[in-house]
């Protein structure tokens, strides 16, 4: 099973539901969400979640995702930065509050089988959302299993 993975520093202020997020595409991969990583990118707390999304909105800025195995296929899985149209959030996986600190950092983990995204025709996703509303830059890197 091939491993990938995306990092880089929000493009736009994230909110409650426009902020960094993985989808499938309109084929029958499934990706296995290994883990996030989140890093604050201010001195100010943050509230972090993660969550499901049922409708992708209007994703921003697509990333390139990297290959652990540089003679492996492409990803299939898309990442993005940010939203510019609200996704429609589903149920709330996890949450952590990031100290007040430049590099306060957090890793959710989603242990032996992952966190399955599920196929469906690029509207099925994860995503970071900002659970009590205040908006600020965050870096961060998805890593996923296809």
């Amino acid at each position: 099973m091939p491993r990938y993975t995306a990092s880089a520093r929000t493009a736009a202020l994230p909110t409650a539901v426009r902020g960094p997020s993985i989808y499938t595409i309109a084929s029958a991969c499934q990706p296995k969400l290994r883990q996030i990583e989140v890093v604050n990118t201010t001195a100010t707390a943050v509230c972090v979640g993660v969550c499901r999304y049922t409708a992708r909105g209007t994703p921003g800025a697509a990333i390139t995702a990297a290959k652990y195995d540089a003679s492996g296929s492409a990803a299939d899985a898309t990442p993005y930065q940010t939203h510019t149209a609200d996704a429609t959030a589903g149920e709330e996986i996890s949450r952590t509050t990031l100290g007040a600190a430049i590099g306060a950092a957090y890793v959710f983990v989603f242990g032996d089988t992952g966190l399955m995204i599920p196929d469906g025709a690029n509207t099925q996703g994860i995503g970071l959302y900002l659970p009590t509303g205040t908006a600020q830059h965050l870096d961060f890197v998805f890593t996923w299993d296809e």
